[in-house]
């Protein structure tokens, strides 16, 4: 019997090295800008889905569904982000506890940061991870509430509710003070 091409069959019968490929090929780059948005570090981003496709890999004979490895993958690359921005945080108050106190940066310093980072950008940073989440996922990377109810381990109504709820936050911090 000759090998058939794995695009000429479905996903249940794949290897996990076929489906992997096929998978990366696909969505690799999807999901490291989803990374990016939800860390705003490239390096971490590629980092946290190269590792979530090795995961897959070696997770794909477990896997229930195969034809369910993206939403695996978004999964995987949502849940690793939470954890490597929880790390920063645990780093960044250590580091804030050894450093000597910080001098305040100069007018320039703030004019230039300013002008480096978009309004909606920065808008969209200090909303909390959960709401920022559900945004990113929804507006950025285009998902159902379904698909971002799977993604982040939450129901829809929870989806529903964070997104509503970052709406609203960046309503307030983009319209002008009246």
């Amino acid at each position: 019997m000759a090998h058939e091409p794995a695009s000429d069959r479905t996903a249940a019968t794949w290897t996990a090295d076929e489906a992997v490929t096929h998978l990366f090929g696909a969505h690799y780059r999807g999901l490291v800008r989803l990374a990016v948005l939800l860390l705003h570090d490239t390096g971490a981003a590629e980092e946290i889905t190269q590792d979530a496709f090795v995961a897959l890999n070696s997770h794909w004979s477990r896997l229930r569904d195969p034809d369910k490895g993206l939403a695996y993958l978004r999964q995987t690359v949502v849940n690793r982000c939470r954890s490597a921005l929880r790390h920063r945080g645990v780093v960044d108050r250590f580091l804030r506890r050894q450093a000597p106190p910080a001098t305040a940066p100069s007018a320039e310093a703030g004019a230039l940061a300013a002008v480096a980072h978009a309004e909606v950008l920065a808008a969209v940073r200090v909303l909390p991870a959960r709401q920022r989440e559900a945004l990113v996922l929804r507006y950025y990377a285009d998902m159902s509430e379904v698909e971002i109810a799977e993604a982040m381990g939450i129901s829809q109504g929870a989806v529903k509710s964070h997104t509503s709820r970052a709406i609203a936050a960046l309503r307030r911090t983009m319209e002008p003070t009246r």
